[in-house]
């Protein structure tokens, strides 16, 4: 068993969220119920948690995907967008450290990469075991390599596993006087894709890839690209998953990964009715049928949280109810957005058309 004692010295706050989220997900998972105890710490006593669901998380091995240049990637990373700056650190450190994650998502427009590289060399977990991913904002198209020199140096780190070319996914960059998002729309993506190849030769990065792309989008760079992208990152899970996409992104060997593969906040995909009936026929969790399904299908996940028990059960149970799902369970939620609850969650007011079915309208 493994002991969060660190965890706990650190932060009053964290120690008060471990105890509670804890509790709660043990409960929920039925994995067992974890043992309070009290340790001695000079004149004070503090809290420590044995927790059989971060023993079961640490004992599961996670699958990897081979990319399209031989680099592998683990199928579940920790997502740390929207991570609050305080937080970031200690949720990666346990990440790493107590449950066993290899591969962390991060962008610099996140603005939360330092503290991401505090967590990793707080872990103890050696860099090169670590699959790092980063992305490339809106503002920095036309300078690629400044935008990745920023985000090793926030990092820490001499290169990148992955960095990511987006169309955008955060809030951060300019807008007009009317307020409408400023994009510069005579920049030509092709133009970018060549640095970002560039950075590849160098040695900077590993693997490139693009981030928010369709099929027409793609089709932009994939004409005069020396490096096919590794891989595409989309939000995908059981009311979006652009299973046209995802065919022809398979047909081009780029590889998926999957941001927001539970939702959103308040999602309603942990109480769909399909789902509910799938986790209950192989007593799991709504969660682990969420996730278990796009990994049974080979899509990379990135649930983010920075509640230690939601990492932990987001990692191994993930694993195990891929293994569990039938094709017919697959079959049913593959079937959910076309049965009338295709649902986009990621929708930012982009002035531009990225070429997606299910967007909303441009802005006016």
């Amino acid at each position: 068993m493994a002991l969060l004692a660190r965890q706990v010295v650190a932060s009053e706050k964290w120690r008060r969220e471990l105890t509670k989220e804890a509790g709660r997900a043990l409960r929920r998972t039925g994995h067992g119920v974890g043992s309070l105890h009290k340790q001695p710490q000079g004149p004070k006593w503090l809290p420590y948690l044995i927790d059989p669901l971060e023993s079961i998380a640490m004992s599961i091995e996670v699958p990897k995907i081979k990319l399209n240049n031989g680099v592998e990637i683990p199928a579940v990373g920790l997502g740390t967008w929207q991570s609050k700056a305080g937080e970031v650190e200690k949720a990666v450190e346990y990440a790493l450290k107590e449950v066993g994650y290899r591969h962390l998502d991060c962008a610099w427009a996140y603005g939360n990469e330092k503290e991401v590289g505090d967590g990793i060399r707080a872990s103890g977990v050696p860099r090169s075991e670590v699959f790092i991913t980063s992305k490339l904002w809106g503002t920095w198209h036309n300078r690629v390599e400044e935008c990745l020199d920023q985000t090793l140096t926030n990092l820490g780190t001499d290169y990148i596993d992955l960095p990511l070319n987006p169309k955008g996914n955060h809030p951060v960059f300019p807008t007009l006087p009317s307020g409408k998002r400023d994009v510069y729309h005579e920049w030509d993506l092709k133009d970018t894709w060549k640095q970002m190849e560039e950075l590849v030769k160098k040695g900077k990065v590993k693997s490139i890839g693009v981030s928010n792309f369709s099929e027409a989008k793609l089709e932009l760079i994939l004409p005069t690209a020396t490096i096919i992208p590794a891989v595409n990152q989309l939000e995908i899970h059981v009311y979006n998953p652009q299973h046209k996409l995802l065919k022809y992104l398979k047909d081009k060997g780029i590889a998926v990964e999957a941001y927001s593969p539970l939702g959103s906040t308040n999602s309603p995909l942990f109480t769909d009715d399909v789902v509910v009936s799938i986790a209950s026929k192989h007593s799991i969790q709504p969660s682990d049928v969420l996730l278990g399904y796009l990994l049974a299908k080979d899509i990379i996940i990135l649930p983010k949280s920075v509640t230690p028990a939601r990492i932990a059960a987001n990692f191994g149970p993930a694993v195990t109810a891929a293994k569990k799902l039938d094709t017919a369970d697959i079959e049913q939620l593959d079937g959910l957005a076309a049965a009338g609850k295709q649902k986009r969650f990621i929708t930012p007011p982009w002035p531009v058309d990225l070429g997606f079915d299910n967007w909303p309208p441009l802005p006016a």
